[in-house]
């Protein structure tokens, strides 16, 4: 089993992140070679979905193969660490917060300065690298333009436009797309063991966002919470229901973030009163009471987007409803990703004008850029929905 296995529908980038490998293993074998595949710097950019960070792991796995003909064989243990984030010389960094901080920059930056102990490579694979402020960036920006030998870095985000020029600049971008439903829906099978009917609404559920796919095949409860939330939305048809339904909604969400953190959180905090050479009932003095503020912001900053990230989703939904009754309006022959609500979309689409369907779908995409912003969750979604049933 290849490393590559699990890269869905990214053929030409997978080819490229391949040569690099080759012509890595050829350059510390000290064998000569015409090709330049191999740098020190990569980012690994596509919407989400597209599989960036199973790409970056498994070219980063390749890096440090230990078999001597299949490089990137999924088999040898530089591989098996790699990929089960074990691996004493790739730095692993993603984060669950909305900003990566500075100090946490510094500390893998750090680790990137050591030669590698046991495998080919000193990797820092960083995820979500597009969480960064300007500061933050240009400090890493120092760290890509004078790595020590051997050292790769190798960072993923969205867009390359999410990256200042500077580091854009000296990374080799690989960009990848939208695997196609099939291909996901293959991969399900691969993974869950479930019928290809059972895989392709998922994968097409989930517009090909494997992460999400595997979600809803595993948990029929998400597929029934998909459905009740954009049915609830368009029963909705006066402006005190729309008030009372996003207060019910939000209410709710919170609820399960501070249920999901709040073991996570407590094993925190203990953890760093022992660190701090305290027991779990002593109190922190005031001369080390900074560092439990820290960790307390940092538990803020998870929050709030461990709060934003599934009423994304939700926008997300409601977008690929709208976007099956707008191909319903206009008459084109294409498959609806909404399988289990066509007699709902027919009832939409016959009750809307084209024109009426473009509104909300805008009012849908101008309430996600809204969520990202520190615009009240309330009023974003109090007026999006004001505009669906308006």
């Amino acid at each position: 089993m290849s490393v590559w296995d699990e890269v869905v529908g990214q053929e030409k980038a997978v080819a490229a992140l391949q040569e690099a490998a080759v012509h890595a293993r050829a350059t510390l074998n000290g064998v000569e070679t015409a090709s330049r595949a191999m740098t020190h710097a990569w980012l690994v950019t596509g919407p989400p979905g597209s599989g960036r960070s199973t790409a970056a792991r498994a070219f980063v796995a390749a890096l440090q193969c230990t078999h001597p003909q299949v490089i990137g064989c999924g088999e040898c243990d530089g591989c098996r660490h790699v990929m089960a984030k074990t691996h004493p010389d790739v730095t692993d960094f993603a984060t669950e917060k909305s900003i990566i901080s500075i100090e946490e920059v510094r500390a893998f930056m750090h680790n990137a300065q050591s030669a590698p102990s046991q495998g080919k490579w000193r990797v820092i694979l960083l995820e979500d690298a597009d969480r960064m402020q300007e500061r933050t960036s240009n400090l890493l920006l120092k760290a890509i333009e004078e790595p020590p030998a051997r050292t790769v870095w190798v960072l993923c985000a969205p867009s390359p436009e999410d990256l200042i020029t500077t580091i854009r600049s000296r990374c080799r971008q690989v960009n990848l797309r939208i695997p196609p439903v099939k291909q996901v829906a293959q991969l399900l099978m691969r993974r869950h063991g479930v019928s290809y009917e059972d895989a392709y609404q998922a994968a097409a559920l989930a517009q090909s966002h494997i992460g999400i796919a595997s979600k809803l095949i595993t948990d029929p409860e998400k597929l029934h919470d998909r459905y009740t939330q954009i049915e609830s939305i368009l029963d909705i048809d006066n402006i005190g229901d729309a008030v009372f339904y996003v207060e019910e909604l939000l209410k709710e969400n919170k609820e399960n973030v501070e249920k999901d953190l709040a073991t996570r959180n407590a094993r925190e905090e203990a953890e760093l009163k022992r660190t701090l050479g305290l027991n779990d009932t002593e109190r922190i003095p005031p001369a080390l009471r900074s560092q439990l503020t820290q960790l307390q912001e940092e538990q803020k900053r998870r929050v709030t987007r461990a709060t934003k990230d599934p009423l994304d989703q939700l926008l997300v939904n409601l977008l690929s409803f709208f976007r099956d009754v707008m191909v319903i309006q206009t008459g084109m022959n294409h498959p609806p990703i909404n399988q289990g609500y066509v007699n709902l979309l027919e009832n939409v689409a016959r009750g809307s004008t084209l024109a009426d369907t473009y509104r909300k779908v805008t009012a849908i995409e101008t309430a996600r850029k809204r969520l990202q912003t520190n615009t009240s969750i309330n009023l974003v979604f109090e007026a999006l929905i004001a505009d669906l049933i308006r």
